[in-house]
């Protein structure tokens, strides 16, 4: 089989697809670097991009770099290309997160180059979901996407799920007595529709889904007591179904597994006609992340809890250009 064509045009677009992945607020916390030479990708975390309040061990930052490095092996997968993808490759320089190096072969992983059309479709949605159950075949399979990223994730019991509801409500509570916590969302929310309208990064405000009138879904409100013209209110679910995603243990790599194995459950979810938003709230306090685990499973460390359903798609948010994030030498 020839080799696939690789020219600056084909590298650009594997890196947008790469950054069409989710992040914390929509912060975006990656570079790309390009060698012709060696046909690598190295990607790097942008550290001025971080959550200092919120995220102070850069652990949901390096959830969204794994992201997005599962959707460049997607879109390489869906372009002919094999990869040869190493984490954490120079124990010197541990800047460099991976290295995704394309290789010439007959044999493309087809597993994940069949999710490269939800890409651009995936996006989280803050809007309520149906009152109907997710086939459970399906739920095997979102399950099985995890275990291929050498992760664990779990549909906990309704016990579980409550307890999960209430710890969201308690960090809902304590973020309202910490306003300094609140800067974060305020740095990366975009509010107006001049905002709005000409950003790159963050969450502008036709994307932050209805006030909540009622119901229990685990959704961030990002407007906060901000006022937002126009918004409407929405009755969202009373048992909203999550499931538990996980490592056996809580370092670097483990955050990056967990990345990757976030977007392929959300890529083969939307795949399968479902809406996904994510659920951090209660995993950004130390005492509540480590009752979130589920028991009964061998999974050490949540790293990441899903809302998964019937219901509108969600918005599409701003990217940054590819120019901004890309080097080519």
């Amino acid at each position: 089989m020839p080799t696939p064509p690789l020219d600056t045009t084909t590298v650009t677009d594997l890196v947008a697809a790469a950054t069409a992945a989710p992040s914390m607020h929509n912060a975006q916390p990656w570079r790309f670097r390009f060698s012709t030479r060696t046909r690598t990708f190295e990607l790097r975390p942008d550290l001025e991009r971080a959550m200092p309040h919120t995220d102070p061990d850069h652990r949901a930052l390096h959830l969204g770099c794994g992201a997005a490095l599962l959707n460049l092996r997607v879109a390489s997968a869906h372009h002919g290309w094999g990869t040869d993808t190493r984490l954490l490759p120079d124990p010197a320089d541990t800047h460099l997160l991976a290295t995704v190096t394309l290789t010439d072969t007959e044999h493309p992983d087809t597993e994940l180059a069949r999710l490269f059309p939800a890409i651009h479709r995936r996006h989280t949605s803050r809007h309520p979901f149906e009152d109907r159950p997710v086939p459970a075949p399906v739920e095997e399979a979102l399950c099985e996407a995890a275990r291929r990223e050498g992760t664990q994730m779990v549909f906990p019991d309704p016990w579980h799920v409550e307890s999960l509801l209430e710890w969201v409500e308690d960090v809902e509570g304590r973020d309202t007595m910490d306003p300094e916590r609140f800067e974060d969302i305020r740095r990366w929310s975009r509010l107006g529709a001049e905002d709005a309208g000409t950003a790159v990064d963050g969450i502008p405000d036709y994307a932050f889904g209805p006030r909540k009138l009622r119901g229990r879904a685990p959704v961030r409100d990002f407007a906060g007591r901000r006022p937002v013209p126009d918004r409407p209110t929405a009755a969202f679910e009373a048992t909203p179904r999550l499931a538990i995603l996980g490592t056996t243990y809580d370092r670097l790599p483990d955050w990056l597994r967990a990345g990757q194995a976030m977007e392929r459950v959300l890529l083969l979810a939307t795949l399968n006609g479902l809406a996904t938003s994510l659920t951090s709230h209660a995993l950004e306090w130390k005492d509540l992340r480590e009752l979130a685990r589920d028991p009964g499973s061998a999974m050490g460390f949540v790293q990441m809890v899903v809302r998964i359903g019937y219901g509108p798609p969600g918005e599409s948010t701003p990217r940054r250009p590819v120019r901004d994030v890309l080097e080519i030498d």
